[in-house]
C-alpha cells in the first residue's frame, strides 16, 4: 500500500487529534468520483459509491480486498445505515432514497415531495428516533456524468426529513442554494449542513451552516465555517464534537466553535469521509479516484 499525505497544523490542539506516527494508506484507486462512504461494524467492511461508474464498491478490513458491491447502483451517492443496520442510499439516476433490506431487496423510502420528483438526493443521515434526513441539490440532473440530465421539478434545493412512523416527507431547510453533506452533533442537538453553492457560481457560498435541532425540524442556521480551499462536501463528527469535513486539499478539522485546527492533506480533492475500524478511529477518505485511510487519535461519533 502506498503511503501519501501530510498534516498541516494551524492550532496546537490539532496535535492531540492526529499522530505523526501514522501515514496515510492508499487502499484503492480507479474510481471516477468516489463518494458516499459508510462503515458496517458487524462485518468490518466499508462501502462507497463511484458515481460516474454507476457502482458501489466494498472494502474488507479483515483482508484488504476490494470488490464490486452493486452495479448498476443508479448512480448512488450518499449512504448511511439505519438503526437496525440496513443500508440507506441516495440515488441520483432514479432521484430517490432507498433502503436495502436484509435479504438484499430494495425498498423505496421516497421519490417525490408533494408529487414532484426530487432533484438528485445527495447525502443522508438517520437520527436516533429513526427519522431520515437528506439533502437534494441538482448535481445528478445537471449533467449525464453524475446521473441523468433533466430539469428540476421542484425548482429549488431543500433538506428533507422522512418521518419514521408515517413515512411523510417534510422540508426542514429551504433557504440554501445547494445543500450537500450533513451530520448531527454527538448529542443530536445540532445539525451541520454543507452549502456548496460555489460549484456553479463564484459568488455563492462554500461553507458549513449549523442549525439547532427540534423534534421534527431545525431553527437558526448560522455560518459555522467558510472553506479555505475549494468547496466543502461530506463531513463527519467525532465523539468530542470536532467536525471533520472534506475540502479541495484534504480533510479539514474544526473545533465546536468553528475554529480550523488543522488539515490532513491529500493528493486529490476529497468528496467525503467516514470513521471506521473496531474502535472507529480509522478515518476513511473518498478522494476523487481513490480510497485512503489513516488512523487518528479520536473516535467517530455514530455516522447514521
Amino acid at each position: 500500500m502506498a503511503e501519501v499525505g501530510i498534516y498541516e497544523t494551524l492550532d496546537p490542539r490539532f496535535s492531540s487529534l492526529v499522530t505523526s506516527l501514522e501515514k496515510m494508506e492508499t487502499l484503492y484507486t480507479g474510481c471516477r468520483f468516489a463518494e458516499g462512504p459508510v462503515y458496517f461494524a458487524a462485518g468490518r467492511y466499508f462501502l462507497w459509491s463511484d458515481i460516474p461508474n454507476d457502482r458501489m464498491l466494498r472494502y474488507d478490513e479483515t483482508d484488504g480486498s476490494v470488490s464490486v458491491f452493486r452495479q448498476s447502483s443508479n448512480h448512488a451517492n450518499g449512504n448511511t445505515i439505519d438503526r437496525t443496520g440496513r443500508l440507506v442510499t441516495c440515488e441520483h439516476a432514479t432521484r430517490r432514497v432507498t433502503r436495502t433490506e436484509y435479504d438484499g431487496k430494495i425498498t423505496v423510502l421516497t421519490d417525490n415531495w408533494n408529487g414532484k420528483r426530487f432533484n438528485s438526493p445527495n447525502d443522508v443521515v438517520v437520527r436516533s428516533d429513526g427519522s431520515i434526513w437528506f439533502t437534494d441539490p441538482p448535481y445528478g440532473i445537471d449533467n449525464d456524468y453524475h446521473g441523468n440530465r433533466s430539469e428540476s421539478e421542484i425548482g429549488a434545493s431543500y433538506v428533507y426529513r422522512i418521518d419514521p412512523h408515517s413515512g411523510k416527507v417534510d422540508t426542514v431547510i429551504t433557504d440554501m442554494i445547494r445543500p450537500n453533506g450533513l451530520a448531527f452533533s454527538p448529542d443530536e442537538s445540532k445539525l451541520y449542513v454543507v452549502e456548496s453553492g460555489r460549484t456553479h457560481s463564484p459568488n455563492d457560498p462554500a461553507n458549513i451552516r449549523v442549525f439547532n435541532v427540534r423534534d421534527n425540524g431545525v431553527s437558526g442556521g448560522r455560518v459555522f465555517a467558510d472553506s479555505t480551499n475549494g468547496i466543502f462536501d461530506g463531513l463527519r463528527v467525532d465523539t468530542d464534537g470536532h467536525v471533520w469535513v472534506s475540502a479541495g486539499d484534504g480533510v479539514h478539522t474544526y473545533d465546536v466553535g468553528g475554529n480550523l485546527l488543522g488539515k490532513i492533506l491529500t493528493p486529490e480533492a476529497v468528496g467525503n469521509l467516514e470513521f471506521g475500524g473496531p474502535k472507529k478511529n480509522a478515518l476513511y477518505i473518498t478522494a476523487t479516484s481513490s480510497l485512503y485511510s489513516i488512523r487518528v487519535m479520536v473516535n467517530g461519533a455514530k455516522s447514521c
